[in-house]
């Protein structure tokens, strides 16, 4: 299905990957696990032909499904469901059809009869490709997805980034390749979907890799792991499962410690039999043949693994602002016909915190542009109180600018600093020497959270507006930001489906949407956030 030999992945002078030679086969089920940034995602890519290996050969036999953590399709104006019938090519066959039934009602008698005849070859190569009975595959996938009928009917482009997101998902699991590739493809899914998906992956026949920071996926549905280390560039392929995997590279590890510490202790010793041989002429040519050995001897070891550097993020100690920082009022929002929420208020107090929620599609994300000015509401007003600084956080990452390099977006956001505190900061987010200079289009989903909340820190915000902030992270990077949401003095307002950041957050309030209801928090409310 897919065979690679001796790739090498590289950005700059930096190797992600070294000489690495697999085969991804039917019935491989396969996942793919190392620190943000050690190169998961630009593996991926590589592999679905979106982008060329630094050097080695990448062959397929088949066709590929990939799921990018940030998927962008052409036409925003395609329907969500033609999004997904396309995939097998049905989607101008079920418009052609649709648009045929319409004229075969006309009281033209000539377009009528164009469309008597038109029809039954439409229909015959409807059902050649699949039919009805693929039809109802699509509407089963997305029905289970989280997808129903109101959202399938209307333009890409009214959708949040989480349903267009789910569409790519139900388009690459409808096609029926038989090789998926898939990067974080849990994010944006509520919980009876990621219960789903995971039952879809356990059975699934053919190969896939799938790159998830869920643990209950890993364990549930693959049979081999491969492990990217971003200290080494080594990819280390472990035909196990999960609980497996975790076993077998600790004792890995231990194997690896036990081994540099004898090879150690011996070539200890020939150093310093060799330091007092080299003294005498006589024996000078083989105290250098100790010290050969000694060498040779260290260098055949295989590296211990080093522990992951992590993110060292504080929140900005926030500006000093009036009681009242962010306030909306009559807030409304529709998309064409679509209307989204109405009449919404919220009023954001000084170091008061909010997590909003609703099911997908109920309008969190909109309500966060909104308050920070990125999209204006239909009716209503959003209100800058005395003091106000604005930090946003979204989960599309669209503050980030694409076309520019790592430091150039710090930069922008902070054009007070310096170059040398500009890099001092991105060094704290793992972005050093050459990985601040890279173009951010390149980063993975981890490595562009990293720079969106780097961002934040240098921000001095006293409002934070936060769109699923901890979304493909590892646990390490995390851990580290729900520490930074615990101890941050200023306003947040969240949307988040991880019950580990609401926790962080301590809420004291919860704006439920669409209907804009506001209510103290309450550990009723704790049900809803994996659902919503």
């Amino acid at each position: 299905m897919i065979t690679a030999h001796a790739v090498e992945l590289r950005i700059g002078a930096r190797v992600l990957l070294n000489q690495a030679t697999f085969r991804i086969a039917p019935g491989d089920r396969i996942g793919l696990v190392g620190r943000n940034g050690a190169g998961k995602t630009t593996l991926t890519k590589t592999l679905a032909g979106e982008t060329q290996p630094t050097g080695g050969q990448i062959t397929r036999s088949t066709d590929v499904g990939y799921l990018p953590q940030d998927p962008r399709t052409g036409d925003l104006d395609t329907i969500a469901m033609d999004r997904v019938l396309s995939a097998r090519g049905l989607d101008y066959l079920v418009r052609a059809m649709a648009e045929t039934e319409a004229r075969m009602s006309s009281e033209d008698m000539d377009v009528m009869a164009a469309a008597l005849e038109r029809y039954p070859k439409l229909e015959a190569r409807f059902v050649a490709a699949g039919g009805y009975a693929a039809e109802s595959e699509a509407h089963r996938i997305t029905s289970n997805l989280g997808l129903d009928e109101r959202i399938l009917s209307q333009p890409l482009q009214t959708l949040s980034g989480g349903q267009r997101r789910r569409v790519e998902l139900a388009r690459i699991l409808f096609s029926g390749v038989d090789t998926l590739l898939l990067d974080e493809p849990t994010n944006h899914l509520d919980a009876d979907s990621i219960i789903w998906l995971r039952d879809y992956l356990k059975t699934y026949p053919g190969g896939f890799v799938v790159i998830s920071h869920s643990v209950e996926l890993l364990r549930d549905t693959v049979n081999k792991v491969w492990h990217l280390d971003a200290n080494r560039g080594e990819l280390d392929q472990y035909n196990l499962g999960w609980d497996k995997y975790l076993e077998q590279r600790e004792q890995d590890e231990k194997r690896r410690r036990r081994e540099r510490a004898n090879a150690e202790k011996k070539a200890s010793a020939l150093m310093a039999q060799a330091e007092k041989m080299r003294a005498k002429a006589t024996k000078a040519v083989a105290a250098q043949n100790m010290i050969r050995r000694a060498e040779t001897m260290m260098g055949g070891l295989e590296g211990v693994r080093q522990a992951d550097r992590v993110a060292k993020l504080r929140f900005p100690k926030p500006a000093p602002s009036g009681k009242t920082p962010l306030t909306g009022k009559d807030l409304s929002k529709s998309y064409g016909s679509l209307e989204v929420f109405t009449g919404v208020d919220l009023a954001i107090d000084r170091g008061s915190r909010v997590v909003i929620l609703g099911l997908n599609g109920a309008g969190k994300t909109t309500m966060l542009r909104l308050l920070a000015g990125v999209e204006q509401p239909d009716t209503g007003e959003v209100l800058p109180g005395h003091g106000l600084k604005l930090g946003y956080y979204a989960q599309e990452h669209d503050m980030l600018d694409m076309d520019v390099t790592v430091v150039e977006n710090l930069r922008h956001a902070a054009p007070d600093l310096t170059d040398t505190e500009v890099r001092s900061v991105l060094g704290s987010f793992l972005f050093s020497g050459d990985d601040a200079d890279k173009p951010t289009h390149v980063l993975s989903g981890g490595e562009k959270t990293r720079l969106a909340l780097a961002t934040l820190v240098v921000s001095s915000a006293n409002v934070l507006l936060l769109d699923e902030p901890t979304n493909n992270l590892d646990p390490a990077s995390r851990a580290e930001i729900l520490g930074a949401l615990h101890t941050y003095e200023g306003a947040i307002v969240m949307v988040t489906h991880d019950d580990g950041a609401v926790d962080a957050l301590n809420p004291e309030r919860v704006l439920l949407l669409p209907d804009g209801d506001e209510d103290l928090w309450n550990e009723g409310y704790r049900e809803l956030v994996s659902l919503a």
